[in-house]
């Protein structure tokens, strides 16, 4: 690869150096973004978990907090993110058959650039707090995938997760 071709990688300068995007000249609109994890486990233990019946308290609430959190810290856990005045994130979680969570952030900017990574964050993060709330009781819960689902906005325009 040549220093030419390095240029249309938009997070590499001419020379092949890493950069942060200027986004400066984008328009500022409404940008939304959804994702998702999952995190599974033995069964007993993932009821306990929607049930609030771990020994260490609320486990979905602890979650969601850290979940909003991470969203809202992105730009410092991700080098070349831009620091973004996040409107919303929300997070939810819900049953996925009787051996996993499925988790659900929503982050929403009104901004120059997309909320991409601080859904995948939060989504991320909320599945990471569960596994530290339940570890203790299944050293064995699996995360993943972690996946962006949806995103509106920006100059590359709407995107929708085909369905498998």
């Amino acid at each position: 690869m040549t220093p030419d071709d390095r240029c249309e990688f938009s997070h590499l300068d001419p020379r092949g150096n890493a950069r942060m995007v200027d986004v400066s000249a984008k328009a500022i609109s409404t940008r939304t973004a959804v994702a998702s994890a999952r995190v599974s486990g033995r069964p007993e233990v993932i009821s306990a978990i929607l049930a609030g019946n771990l020994p260490k308290g609320d486990t979905l609430a602890v979650a969601r907090v850290a979940a909003i959190q991470a969203a809202k810290r992105t730009a410092e856990l991700i080098p070349l993110c831009h620091v973004l005045p996040l409107d919303a994130v929300a997070v939810d979680f819900a049953a996925d058959g009787g051996d996993a969570i499925a988790i659900t952030a929503r982050a929403t900017a009104t901004a120059r650039t997309g909320v991409e990574m601080e859904a995948l964050t939060a989504a991320a993060i909320a599945a990471l707090a569960i596994y530290d709330m339940a570890k203790s009781a299944d050293k064995s819960l699996e995360i993943g995938p972690i996946r962006l689902e949806h995103k509106t906005g920006g100059k590359s325009g709407d995107y929708q997760r085909i369905k498998e």
